[in-house]
C-alpha cells in the first residue's frame, strides 16, 4: 500500500473540521508543519516499515494504530499546546518523517513527569543525511524557553538515535524497561 492509496475519512455529516494551530517550523533543508488527516497514508508508509520500528515498537503498525497515532498527535497540540511534526523536505516535498515533543505517559518505573518526551522517526530514504538532527534542533529551539528539560529514551541497540541524541546535547541518566525491553533514558537542560 503506497501513501497515495489510503485516505482518511472525511468527516461526519454536519460538522466542521476543527483547525488546531501548530507553528511552522523551516530550517535549510526541511519544514516541519503540524499533521493534517490526510497524512495518514505517511504517517502509515513511516510506521508500517520494518526498518523504522524495528528500535521503537518491534513490529509494523497497521492502519488502525497508525490512524490513532495521526489523531493523538492532532490532540497534543490542543491539550499541551506541543506535539509532533510532520516533516518534509523543502527541495522536494517528499515525505522525511515525524518529531517533536509528546506526554505519552509511559507506564515505568522512572517517571518523565514534568519533562516532554521527544522523538523522531524517518522513512528510510531520509536516514544518515543530518535530517533528524536538523529537525530536532528547530524543535528544541522552538520550545527551550518555556520546556527547557526534555527527556528521550531509546533502545541500546539504537546507535543512530543515540548518536543524535548526543548532538542534540541529551546525556543518560537511567537504564531501564519499558513494556519488557532495554531502554537508555536521557536528559537534556536548555542552555
Amino acid at each position: 500500500m503506497t501513501a497515495t492509496d489510503v485516505h482518511a475519512p472525511p468527516p461526519p455529516s454536519g460538522t466542521a473540521p476543527v483547525h488546531i494551530p501548530v507553528p511552522v517550523l523551516e530550517t535549510p533543508r526541511l519544514i516541519l508543519r503540524g499533521h493534517r488527516t490526510a497524512d495518514l497514508g505517511d504517517s502509515l508508509t513511516l510506521w508500517g516499515d520494518p526498518e523504522v520500528v524495528r528500535h521503537i515498537t518491534g513490529k509494523p503498525l497497521g492502519r488502525e494504530e497508525v490512524w490513532a497515532r495521526v489523531l493523538r498527535y492532532i490532540g497534543h497540540w490542543a491539550v499541551f499546546g506541543y506535539g509532533l511534526w510532520h516533516v518534509r523536505e523543502r527541495a522536494t516535498d517528499r515525505f522525511v518523517g515525524e518529531v517533536g515533543l509528546a506526554e505519552f505517559q509511559r507506564e515505568m518505573a522512572l517517571s518523565f513527569e514534568g519533562a516532554p518526551e521527544t522523538g523522531w522517526a524517518l522513512v528510510p530514504w531520509s536516514q544518515g543525511k543530518g535530517y533528524a538532527t536538523e529537525a530536532m534542533n528547530a524543535v528544541l529551539a522552538w520550545a527551550d524557553a518555556a520546556r527547557p528539560r526534555t527527556v528521550c529514551m531509546i533502545s541500546p541497540e539504537n546507535v543512530g538515535s543515540q548518536r543524535v541524541a548526543a548532538k542534540l546535547g541529551y546525556r543518560e541518566i537511567a537504564r531501564t524497561e519499558h513494556k519488557g525491553s532495554e531502554v537508555i533514558v536521557f536528559e537534556r537542560r536548555a542552555q
